[in-house]
């Protein structure tokens, strides 16, 4: 079984959407330029104390019913289960999630922006700190290791969540309306391949052609049920 996830299911447990971070003084800004590359490049400052902020806001939060009962399964079932997320906030991880895919990345995760030089040292960097923190020796920011507007989803990730596709005879979408792509395009794989592809959303989403079931409920509502039921039945 492979699983993908989205927004909804961290919005359950208060993390806010990526627009609806935009409160308070970041209410200015364009999201989309703060989480670019040429943004970044632009303000370098601005947009490492807006990912701050998001860290503040996820760390805050815990993980709810839909991430504890993916790890339970998880647990329960080994090698049964590949979970593949859009999310960037790790709640998987501290629900205790194994071998999460992260897609678009980990928000707590640091990057180098640029090539790096001999002396480029992350860790070292970032304990140092600043806003953001850098190389002293070239000057190379550190940047947050999110997918930013505009690049590719990490090769590996993206790989790894195809070869799981294609080897999964049930795939649940849980949380996500399925317009961002390529994330999207997985369900397409699976359905193509002939996986019985149920989607759980209380909305209807774009991917609902192609599902054998939907599940108009949220995803801390019916992953704990649905994961419950004997394997051979899901």
């Amino acid at each position: 079984m492979t699983v993908l996830t989205g927004a909804g299911v961290s919005a359950e447990s208060g993390v806010p959407t990526f627009r609806d971070v935009q409160t308070g003084i970041w209410a200015q800004f364009d999201p989309q330029e703060m989480a670019s590359e040429p943004g970044f490049r632009a303000h370098p400052q601005r947009v490492w104390q807006w990912y701050a902020h998001r860290r503040a806001l996820v760390s805050a939060v815990q993980p709810n019913a839909a991430h504890r009962a993916l790890a339970q399964f998880a647990r329960h079932h080994p090698g049964k289960l590949q979970l593949v997320t859009q999310n960037v906030d790790g709640l998987h991880q501290r629900a205790g999630s194994p071998g999460v895919i992260c897609l678009h990345g980990d928000l707590l995760v640091h990057e180098w922006l640029d090539a790096v030089c001999p002396q480029c040292d992350l860790e070292a960097a970032v304990q140092r700190g600043g806003e953001p923190p850098s190389c002293p020796a070239c000057g190379n920011p550190v940047r947050p290791g999110v997918v930013w507007f505009g690049e590719h989803l990490p090769a590996a990730a993206l790989a790894q969540a195809e070869a799981a596709v294609q080897t999964c005879d049930l795939m649940l979408v849980v949380g996500t309306s399925g317009v961002v792509y390529p994330a999207a395009g997985l369900v397409f794989q699976a359905h193509q391949q002939g996986a019985r592809v149920v989607v759980v959303n209380p909305d209807a989403t774009e991917l609902d052609m192609l599902a054998d079931a939907c599940v108009r409920a949220t995803a801390a509502q019916a992953l704990p049920q649905l994961l419950r039921l004997d394997e051979g039945c899901l």
